[in-house]
């Protein structure tokens, strides 16, 4: 959100719900999310960026709540990706430590903690948009639209590379991988491209060739990982080269690139498609979004943490800057405050730029920031942006195809609601491994 005048914020604040607020010394937030196991790289990445940020706003002094200032405390909690530890951690961090703000992944570790935080009114985040319904009114997707945001890379690729015509795709079944394949589904469909297969395999599979293998049978142009877990992604492609695949490979993300580039090579790599930059790009000095000089946290981040860089490094931090502009605006932590001064006031960015709330007809619920999203592409060795693509603009005209492959594999809310596990329902193109 960008800096207002200490009059306009006095002005808003009056327009927002006020409650009466208990303040202790210190304002605690929660981390729950998987920083051990399968999935640890889009959970402890994310927190070693909120320690950056949570050691920068304590050196400023704090942050500001009716004219005085107070020391933030991030508390983490490792869920691993356990439902059941997951709300082991929901219980510990609101019943022990009082946080205002729950920083969450999201997906089959929001599922059993639902209830309890939003019984609780605390205010939550999630990476998944597709974890919002109309029962979670605290619940926040400020940052990441995942899946939504795959959107974008499938309609660079048809805009930039229109000779390749067939895809074949690939997803775990669990709530990370379904609502991504049908993203793709939906993408591919809107860019005219035939999907010739579809694999789902078991989420704790690392063995990527009864996965590839049906994929390449299929001759298609494309292969695509959807949001498969980083060391899958890694087993897959690595598969695909050594089984001389030569065409175009697309993945939501693609962690520790530099890795695959080395174990397979540079002319491999060259094109494949994700979709989340380093900060170091020379695009991101262009954009105006909340760290201003995203090459300097970048720099911060690898001197701290090096090796570790992932899709997640920078997006709880995007969270915390907005969650921080939107408490210093109400003047309180209370979470019905909080998400009034984040809904209501002012021009609301993200990390890319201006954002608008999105998910009524999708998830019931608009808590969702939607925008403008990078298509990132493997240029000699490097990550580096091809493009910025809008994704109310992709919506705008096939909104109505995302929400029947949503419903095909039963991931709009209410179905979700209903089984509490991934849809399942696949077309005839579909293997099980």
């Amino acid at each position: 959100m960008k800096t207002t005048s200490f009059v306009h914020q006095l002005t808003a604040r009056a327009a927002l719900p006020r409650l009466s607020v208990e303040m202790t010394e210190t304002v605690n937030i929660g981390f729950l999310g998987p920083l051990s196991g399968r999935v640890k790289s889009w959970g402890l990445p994310g927190l070693n960026g909120c320690r950056i940020w949570e050691d920068g706003l304590n050196k400023a002094g704090g942050v500001l709540i009716g004219g005085r200032r107070y020391p933030i405390r991030i508390h983490s909690y490792d869920c691993g990706y356990d439902p059941e530890r997951a709300l082991e951690g929901a219980m510990e961090l609101v019943q022990k430590h009082k946080v205002k703000l729950m920083l969450m992944l999201g997906g089959d570790t929001f599922a059993p903690v639902r209830d309890f935080l939003m019984r609780n009114k605390v205010l939550t985040s999630t990476l998944l948009p597709s974890d919002l319904s109309p029962d979670t009114p605290y619940l926040i997707a400020p940052s990441e639209a995942h899946p939504i945001q795959n959107v974008t890379g499938v309609a660079w690729l048809a805009e930039n590379k229109p000779g390749l015509k067939t895809v074949a795709l690939c997803s775990q079944a669990d709530l990370l991988g379904m609502p991504s394949q049908a993203v793709y589904r939906a993408a591919f469909k809107a860019a005219e491209k035939t999907i010739l297969r579809e694999v789902q395999y078991d989420p704790g599979s690392s063995d990527p060739g009864p996965v590839v293998d049906p994929m390449l049978e299929s001759g298609a142009d494309i292969l695509c990982w959807c949001s498969s877990y980083a060391p899958m992604v890694h087993a897959m492609t690595e598969y695909a080269y050594a089984k001389g695949f030569k065409g175009q490979i697309i993945s939501c993300t693609m962690d520790g690139y530099d890795q695959l580039v080395e174990r397979t090579s540079p002319e491999f790599m060259e094109g494949v498609v994700f979709q989340f930059p380093d900060f170091d790009d020379p695009l991101l000095r262009e954009k105006a979004f909340f760290f201003n000089r995203p090459h300097v946290f970048y720099e911060e981040y690898n001197r701290r943490f090096p090796g570790s860089w992932s899709a997640v490094s920078w997006e709880y931090v995007a969270i915390l800057d907005i969650w921080h502009s939107a408490v210093e605006k109400a003047g309180s932590v209370e979470p019905p405050s909080v998400l009034a001064a984040m809904k209501q006031l002012g021009h609301v960015t993200h990390a890319f730029g201006h954002a608008e709330w999105w998910g009524e007809d999708i998830f019931g619920i608009s808590n969702a920031l939607v925008g403008d999203w990078p298509v990132v592409t493997i240029q000699e060795g490097k990550a580096r942006i091809a493009a910025f693509k809008s994704i109310p603009g992709w919506l705008a005209q096939h909104s109505d195809l995302l929400k029947s492959e949503m419903a095909a594999l039963g991931q709009l809310w209410h179905q979700r609601l209903e089984s509490d596990a991934p849809g399942s329902e696949v077309s005839s193109r579909a293997v099980k491994v």
